[in-house]
Formats: structure tokens, sequence, C-alpha cells
């Protein structure tokens, strides 16, 4: 049986397979964070193509949470319109739509912005892009737990049917969680529980909002690949600590949270992280990496080490990368577009 194709029920969602586009930024918003119509063209064409989840890129909560200064922005009601458009696309090809909320934390480029972290540690001195960021107080942890929450109704009036929260690849809830940009000593810095602390504020203040029958994705990075960083099994041990809040999935990615390390990329070279977070957490997980066939793909669900499987610089490649991986099994997909069902 081809386990690749059959759909998942998670709460009020039904994913027509497992298929995932994974959050990638595309830097092509106007400086004011807006959605142009190349964005809704660029969703809708993997829609159609038979993934199941879309996530959207990075949408920063706040103008100092961008990467860069072309990033996508949710942090007004101006942006709602252009989101609209997105998920529109995304429905009327019968996938699914998400966003991932996002802040960058130390990692923003945006010019002119106050850029914050959890400890005043420069990303990488040595890329003059960088600037050493100001440790947060409290208040300004509020405030932006506030962001998250005020973008989570703003996603949910554009039609968004499910959320990811970033806490990965040392962006600012990434910094939150590794010893290695976290020298706190305060409530929210020291050990596990404590690093913890803010990721809670933020699934709180979402979850306050976005409904309970709505899944909630939380994207990590399971490796620092640097010594005294985090591992897998603290990653699990994290998630553990704050899964009640209201966290449905976990979204296993790893690295991004300090430069120069050496990470083992290959063909699903994530996966056995991803498999220690389902093992160790209970939750279903999104895993990947480097993935380019669907016997790849398959083996990744099938073997049961990851419930949904990201493919992200192959969607970007081929958009129809699933319907043409269906016809490779010999599945025959009630969604394969009327239009173009001659080329089967």
């Amino acid at each position: 049986m081809n386990t690749l194709f059959t759909s998942l029920h998670i709460k009020n969602v039904t994913l027509r397979n497992r298929i995932v586009m994974p959050p990638m930024c595309m830097y092509s918003a106007g400086s004011d964070g807006l959605a142009t119509p190349w964005h809704s063209f660029h969703y809708r064409t993997r829609a159609q193509g038979g993934t199941a989840l879309i996530i959207q890129e990075a949408t920063a909560v706040e103008s100092r949470g961008r990467i860069s200064s072309r990033d996508l922005g949710i942090w007004d009601d101006s942006h709602i319109p252009g989101l609209r458009d997105i998920v529109k696309g995304i429905k009327a090809e019968g996938a699914v739509p998400a966003i991932q909320l996002g802040h960058a934390g130390r990692k923003c480029c945006a010019p002119g912005e106050d850029v914050i972290a959890p400890s005043p540690i420069n990303f990488d001195p040595a890329d003059g892009e960088y600037k050493t960021p100001r440790e947060m107080s409290r208040q300004d942890m509020d405030v932006v737990a506030e962001s998250f929450k005020n973008a989570a109704l703003r996603a949910a009036e554009a039609g968004y049917e499910i959320l990811e929260i970033h806490g990965a690849h040392g962006y600012l809830i990434s910094e939150f969680l590794s010893p290695l940009t976290n020298t706190r000593t305060d409530d929210f810095g020291g050990d596990i529980a404590r690093r913890a602390e803010f990721l809670r504020m933020i699934v709180r203040a979402v979850r306050s909002v976005w409904k309970e029958e709505n899944p909630l994705i939380l994207r990590i990075s399971a490796l620092d690949y640097a010594e005294g960083g985090n591992k897998s099994e603290d990653l699990a041990q994290i998630i553990n600590l704050v899964k009640d809040e209201g966290i449905d999935i976990v979204h296993v990615s790893t690295g991004g949270v300090v430069p120069n390390v050496k990470i083992p990329a290959g063909p699903a070279f994530q996966i056995p992280a991803a498999r220690i977070i389902k093992n160790l957490t209970g939750l279903p997980v999104v895993g990947g990496g480097l993935i380019t066939s669907s016997s790849q793909a398959e083996e990744v669900v099938s073997s049961g080490d990851a419930d949904l499987v990201f493919l992200g610089r192959e969607l970007l490649r081929n958009p129809y990368f699933p319907l043409l991986s269906a016809q490779e099994a010999g599945v025959d997909l009630s969604y394969w577009p009327a239009q173009y069902a001659r080329s089967k």
C-alpha cells in the first residue's frame, strides 16, 4: 500500500496526502510587508500540483521581526487583504493553507529596526550585516507575545486553517531555547525549563485566540550542531514541558542557531531527529530534509518515522511533484486538474 497518498485528519482539518510545502522565504514582499500577486501565484501553483499542506513562508509579527526588508508581514491589518488572496488560491486548488508566524530576533537585517534577543550576542560579528541585539526586558517579551496573539487573530481573519509558530533556525524563539544564544540568569534562562518559558508565553498567547479545534504546529531546530548546544532529546524535553498549552504537531528541522557549523546534509538527513522527537513527545511530526524522490518520501511516512514529509527545494523546482509521484506509483488521484487530464 502507498502511504504517501493516504489522507490524514488532524482536529478539524483533513489533508489529502502526506506531502507538505514547508515555509521558504521568498524575499519578494514590499518594504511595507504587503503580499504581491506573485505570492498568490507561487503558492497556488504548488497547491494545484497536489501538495496537501502549504505552509506560507515566515511572516513577521512585528516590523522588527523581519529577517529582511522584503519579508511578508502580519503586524498590521493592512496585510490581511493580500494574505486572504493567498489563502483563496490555495483553497481553490484543494490544499490546506497554513502560515508560519515568525520573529527574526537577532537575525533581523531590515534597516532601521530595534534588534532584540534574549541576550546581547551578535549572530555573526564577522558579517557586517548583523547588529548586536538589545537584551529583551520582560516588557519586551510581553509586547512580542501580544504581537503573536494579534497576528493569530489576523491569520484567522485571512482564512488560514493551521498556524505554525517559528521556533527554529536561530530566530527569536529558538534563541531563547538554545543555551548557545540564551545566557540569561532570570526566569527565562538557565536550565531547560526556564529556557522554555518564552515559548510557553507565545503558545499561550496564540492559543488564547486561535480556536482549540484548529491545529497549531511548532517548528523547531532539533540540533544546534555545536558543542554545548541543544540535541534532539533536549528539544523533546522542551516540547513536553509546553505541549499541553496547545501544540498539535511538531515540524522538525535542524541548524541555523549559530553560524559556521558543519551540517551533515544529505537525503532525509533530518529524519533521525524527527523520529526521536516523535518517539519522545508522542506528537505527530513533519520530517524531511533534501528529499527529492517519491520513494524517499514514501519511506519516511511508511516507516512511521514521520506522519508528514516536507519537500522544500524539490517543490521549488517541480510544483507538480505530488501529481507526478502518484502517477509513478500507480495511484489515481481524484484531484488531478481536469484541464491537464490528457497529460496523465
